[in-house]
Formats: structure tokens, sequence, C-alpha cells
């Protein structure tokens, strides 16, 4: 009767979830929450905490090993990955496919009542199907086209469509900006402070977390709820460190002021036996009575060394606790050694570079572009404009179809790509670590591991099973400790699908890396942050790069600007 009420109620309730892996790890446990219509929610938590499982657990697609989840309907899903779907059309990522053969079969003359129930009278299917991928900015992208050809920010526009076309109560978004250009952040940002539907979010973009009207953190003990958005959060938890910080202090206190008064009144005690011995010498007190008083005075020693050592030990029990509780930033900062090149010298030159896929070049004009060392360069463009394929290009992992690209001799570069491709998968975390310095003892490989947050439980952990941040920090792990230090780093898209605490050590680490970089990057916060503190160089550049798609949107197709800090 309760279950039916609450199915009812339009609301999406969550109640003491556990989930265990298969081998029996808890990822979490007791999580229980509400989500009503309307209501706008942001979930939030380290890499690993189980964010992505608690989506796939609302939406069904696993089952939780303790507690249930009610809702009224399955809410529609924006997944944070979109490899599941490369086999398919955009169609067939919509769920539209059956309706849209339903449609064409019964417009041909085929009146089998099969075609009419799979239509479900959604004559308009197709009309709104196009609107929809219209209005996120996919004019031209045929129903049939296949999912594999799209970038990353236009699989995700696919789905958001999806949205227009279902009209659903509720929305599940796992990390929905990553790979969006700004024109489409900014209407999904429009989308998500006017629309009726309860929202749940999982993002690490700060200017969305900052419209959700309240935010719940997932840690393995459960959700905490804050009654506002992310930087109410973030006042809050900065709050809690500060008093967490501040019992810390007084509990190191207390356990030496603990562990003076233990050494006090055991030097008391032995001089008090030593002295009453003495005493007892002269007194001629005989040896039975001298065997009890020993006895006595020992049994009183050992209960005094109790009482304090009970103390000692809850004392030094509690204060390994609040230090777990305090992550120390500048212990996970990663120190990248400087590259060896003067600044100024050419490293890459660009002469007339196009690239096809098929017949069609992907850029209308030409690109020239030269990088020298020490450039810190912000590659900008739309979705689907060619910046992973430019990306390619320079790393040499591409050929040119047209023109040249000429790298100076004995260029080095690392480039840390979306999927993180440095990670071999099939390896553990430490034999991954060991790869780039066969020089460092095993010992010494530990302690760095341990400092990153990657405790002794993980050393034994297959890649294949690490979080999207987990890869990015053990990236940056791998990176440090390389004996030869890149002329070049490159990252593509580097703060998607990892969390707030990777993102700062990452910012961090890019503010002080004194090579030259080139950043793809959709995320104009993060973009500002390494910008802001670059004193050495007195200029960004930033690269355009936008596409000319079916003829239809002809752009500019590239230019360069030498852009003072701080424009």
């Amino acid at each position: 009767f309760i279950f039916k009420i609450l199915r009812k109620s339009m609301c999406i309730h969550v109640q003491s979830i556990t989930y265990m892996h298969p081998d029996k790890d808890v990822l979490f446990s007791n999580v229980s929450f509400t989500i009503s219509k309307g209501k706008k929610v942001a979930l939030i938590g380290n890499n690993g905490s189980g964010k992505s499982t608690l989506m796939r657990l609302i939406t069904k697609e696993l089952l939780p090993s303790e507690g249930q989840i009610i809702c009224p309907d399955i809410p529609y899903s924006i997944p944070q990955h979109f490899g599941q779907f490369n086999h398919l059309t955009v169609a067939g990522a919509l769920g539209i496919e059956r309706k849209l053969y339903a449609l064409h079969a019964i417009l041909q003359g085929d009146a089998s009542i099969e075609h009419f129930t799979a239509l479900a009278d959604d004559w308009k299917i197709e009309e709104k199907a196009v609107a929809a991928l219209n209005e996120w900015g996919l004019v031209g992208v045929p129903l049939s086209y296949p999912m594999h050809l799209l970038s990353g920010g236009e699989k995700t526009k696919v789905f958001l469509a999806g949205i227009t076309i279902y009209s659903p109560a509720f929305i599940l978004m796992d990390e929905p900006t990553n790979h969006l250009d700004d024109e489409s952040r900014i209407r999904l940002y429009r989308f998500i402070t006017t629309a009726a539907a309860g929202i749940l979010v999982v993002s690490h973009d700060r200017t969305l977390l900052n419209l959700l009207s309240s935010t719940y953190e997932l840690t393995a003990k459960g959700v905490t709820y804050y009654a506002g958005n992310y930087d109410f959060y973030k006042e809050q938890k900065k709050l809690a460190v500060e008093a967490l910080q501040t019992r810390l202090e007084e509990n190191e206190k207390q356990l030496q002021k603990a562990r003076k008064q233990a050494r006090e009144v055991m030097e008391r005690q032995q001089k008090h036996d030593v002295r009453g011995k003495k005493q007892n010498v002269k007194k001629g007190v005989g040896k039975m009575a001298m065997h009890t008083f020993r006895d006595q005075a020992e049994k009183s020693t050992v209960r005094l060394g109790d009482v304090h050592v009970d103390k000692i030990r809850f004392l030094a029990g509690e204060t390994v606790e609040l230090h777990k509780a305090l992550p120390d930033m500048k212990t996970m900062k990663v120190n990248f050694n400087s590259s060896s090149l003067h600044i100024g010298k050419i490293l890459i030159v660009a002469s007339s570079v196009n690239y096809s896929y098929g017949e069609n070049p992907l850029w209308s004009s030409p690109l020239e572009f030269t990088i020298k060392s020490g450039d810190r360069i912000h590659l900008k463009g739309s979705n689907g404009s060619g910046k992973t394929t430019l990306l390619r290009l320079i790393t040499g992992s591409l050929a040119p179809t047209q023109g040249s690209l000429i790298q100076a001799e004995g260029l080095t570069y690392v480039y840390l790509d979306q999927e993180y491709s440095i990670i071999r998968n099939d390896l553990s975390v430490l034999e991954q670590f060991a790869l780039f310095n066969s020089e460092l003892y095993d010992n010494e490989l530990r302690t760095i591991l341990n400092r990153f947050l990657f405790p002794v439980s993980t050393w034994n952990k297959k890649c294949s099973y690490l979080s999207g941040g987990e890869k990015m920090k053990l990236s940056l792990c791998c990176l440090m400790v390389s004996a030869q230090a890149p002329d070049v780093f490159i990252v593509d898209e580097p703060t998607n699908n990892i969390d707030i605490l990777s993102m700062e050590i990452l910012t961090e680490t890019l503010k002080d890396y004194q090579g030259t970089l080139l950043v793809v990057s959709h995320d104009n916060y993060f973009v500002q942050q390494i910008k802001a503190d670059i004193s050495v160089i007195s200029h960004v550049r930033i690269l355009y790069v936008m596409k000319k798609k079916n003829g239809i949107n002809e752009i500019l197709c590239f230019c360069s600007l030498d852009i003072p800090i701080g424009f």
C-alpha cells in the first residue's frame, strides 16, 4: 500500500540503498534521499564514490544489494560515456528507430497492425526529432547518421535532444557539459533553470552546480544534504574543515599532554617504589611482607598505566581519523620538471594544413600557425570543428592530407587525451606507475602513490577499474616521475570525468608547468584559473578552429590571436 502511494507521489525515493561490487566490496551504504518534480539537485563526491553507479541504480540498469528505489517512471538519462552507442544511428540512440521504421512503412502503404502498434499514434515523431536536434545545434545531422562519426559534444547534444522528444518528469544528467562548446553550455544552463522536470546532475562544472538549488554529497557512508548550491556547499565544507582542523590541533595537544602525564606518573611511581623498598629494609621488614608490598606497588603502577594507555590510545585513534578527513592539497600537488628548451624556440610550423575524412576537407580554409617554446595555448572551437583532429596532426598520429606540419628535431611531448590512453588497462596501478621510471625503488613508488591518494588497497587494482579522475591522477603521477620532462604538454578536455578535488590538483599542476602548454577545454572557469597566475608569459595565444558543416553554416575557419593576460 505504501509502495503504491510513493509511486503516485511524483517523487524519486531512494531508500537505504547499499551497493556491493561483485567482489563483495561495499561501494556505498545507507543512501537515502528524495527528489520531487521540479527540484534541481546536484550529486557530488570524489571519483570512485559511486555517483554514476547510483545513477544506473535509479534507471534500473543495476540492482541494489540492499534497499529500494521507488519512482513513478524510469527517468530519462544522459550518460557520461557513449561508447556503448557507437554501433547505433542517431535514431537508435534516441530510441525512436522502430517508430521511424513503422512510420515510413505505413506511409508506403504497409498497414500492418504491428507498425501501428509500434508507432503508437506518434505521427509527428520524425518532425519532432529533427526539430529537437536543430534546437541543440545539430542542424543538418540526419537521424540515420552513425553515432561513431559524431564528436563527443555532438553525442551529448543527441541525448539532450531526447529531452525535447520525451518531455520526461525526471532527468538524470551525468557530466552533461563534458565536450560541450560554449554556446551549447549556455543553452543547457538556460534549460536547467527553466525546466519543470525534476533534475539530478552529476557534474564538476561549477557554473552548472551553482544553478542547482540543493546538493547531495555521496561518500561510502551515505549522503549528506546541503540546502544550497555549490558555493553554499563549499562554504559549509570550509567551515567543517576549519572545525576539524581545530579539533585536530586540540587532540594533538591533549595527546602530547597525556603522554607527558603518563611518563611523569610512571617516573613518580618508580621513585616511590624505590624509596619504599629502602625504608622497609631499614625497618627490618620481613621478606614475606616485602613481597606483598612489592606486588601491591606493581599492581598500582599497572592500574595507573592502564588509565593513561587507554586515554592515549583513544586520542591517537581519533587523531588518525581526523587526519584522514583532512586531505592535504599541498602533498598531492604534481611538480613536473621544466623543459630544457629556451623560450621562443620554434617547435611546430603548420603551412596550408588540412585534413579530409572522405572527399571533403575538414576546414574550408587551410591552417597556418607556429608554436614556440614557452607558449601557453588555449585551443577553442565549436563541437565537431576538428580540435582533436588538429591535436592528432600536431602529435603526428595523423598525417595532413594537404600542406605540411613540421616539428623541431628531437621534440618530445606528452598527450593527455580524453580517454587517458597512456594508462594500460591490463596493468595494475603499481605496474602502470613503475613503467614510467624503472630507477625508483618499490618503496619510493609506493610512497608517491600513497601521497596521491592511491592507498595500499589500490596498488594491485587493474587500471580498467579506475574512474576518470583516478586515471587522470595516475597519469599525472606517471608523468611526474618520468625521467624526461616533455617539451610540450598537450591536454584534451582535461576536466572531463574528474571530480572537483582532482580538478584542483590539475589546475595547480598546469599553473606551475614551465614548458609549452596546449589545452583544449570548454571549461572557462578552469581556463581562467590556469591563465590567472602566469607571470612569466606575457601573452596567451588562442587558436580558433571552426567547421563548415554540409555547406550550411559557413564560419571563419581559423585565426590566431595574441591576447594579453586578463583580456
